[in-house]
């Protein structure tokens, strides 16, 4: 078995982590335009060998996981050189432009659209994890147009790592990804903000950030390389959600404002229930 795996760092590494594990004979071969993530995911590990895109013409699986605006240069000439049995997979946190992409690419069948729902705030070959995506989502969108044996290739890889397989339009998965990552980022990203401009006059403020902190700004320390193209690609659904976040949070400093602290209660308490939504959803995992 020959993977290739371009991009090489926490989504195509630990991907390729769990196919070491699951197929010992697989050769794993990295491209990445960073020669020291290259050098690093080979000292590591992480891949056996580095490659070039004409190696890809007899590969079984190709991961593309780099950011979204170079898998739309990437992908296509990915899927220019590749053979018929090779199955190409794109692990990016949007889908409509991938998919918009390579619409009318002659070897369109041989591409799954794919978004494994899993990660950390890290970057890079170090942070690939083995077992990342036991237990995790992956979206797939568009399944119809791969072809049907390429589909159970993926489809059977996907499984044996341990994810459970969600289909999904690409318009409807950048639409509800929106409201659970790319706010949720934003969110982080601000609120580090927020706390280090009031740092500069209160050094003492950090040390009285607590593990509600920490866990709140964590997603700040995810790659700005990375997630600007993905606001970028995304930005009517994103503004969409940021809208009804920012009314939000007009509301609630509203009723601070008014001192209507039994509104502010029910405000929160309306919102506990999410404990029993997310509890649900990791049941049906």
């Amino acid at each position: 078995m020959k993977v290739f795996v371009i991009g090489i760092g926490l989504i195509g590494g630990s991907m390729v982590l769990d196919i070491k594990t699951l197929h010992p004979e697989a050769k794993i071969y990295g491209i990445d335009n960073n020669e020291s993530h290259l050098a690093e995911a080979l000292t590591l590990g992480v891949v056996d060998g580095a490659a070039t895109f004409e190696d890809l013409v007899d590969a079984d699986f190709v991961i593309v996981s780099v950011p979204v605006d170079v898998a739309l240069i990437v992908l296509p000439k990915v899927l220019d050189v590749v053979g018929d049995n090779t199955i190409v997979f794109e692990v990016g946190s949007t889908k409509t432009p991938i998919c918009e992409a390579v619409a009318h690419h002659p070897k369109r069948r041989n591409f799954i659209a794919t978004h494994p729902i899993a990660g950390t705030e890290f970057s890079g070959p170090s942070a690939a994890i083995k077992g990342l995506f036991q237990g995790k989502t992956n979206i797939i969108c568009e399944v119809e147009k791969t072809t049907f044996k390429l589909q159970e290739k993926a489809l059977e890889l996907f499984t044996a790592m341990g994810m459970r397989i969600r289909y999904m339009d690409p318009k409807s998965h950048d639409k509800h990804i929106a409201y659970v990552s790319h706010l949720s980022h934003i969110s982080a990203f601000m609120l580090g903000k927020t706390v280090i401009n009031k740092e500069k006059d209160e050094q003492d403020i950090f040390d009285m950030a607590g593990s509600g902190f920490e866990s709140t700004v964590r997603l700040a320390k995810s790659s700005p390389a990375m997630w600007t193209p993905i606001f970028k690609q995304n930005r009517k659904q994103v503004v969409k959600t940021l809208d009804e976040y920012i009314s939000n949070l007009s509301k609630f400093k509203e009723l601070l404002e008014k001192e209507d602290y039994d509104a502010i209660y029910n405000e929160m308490q309306s919102v506990n229930k999410i404990k029993e939504i997310l509890n649900g959803i990791n049941v049906k995992k």
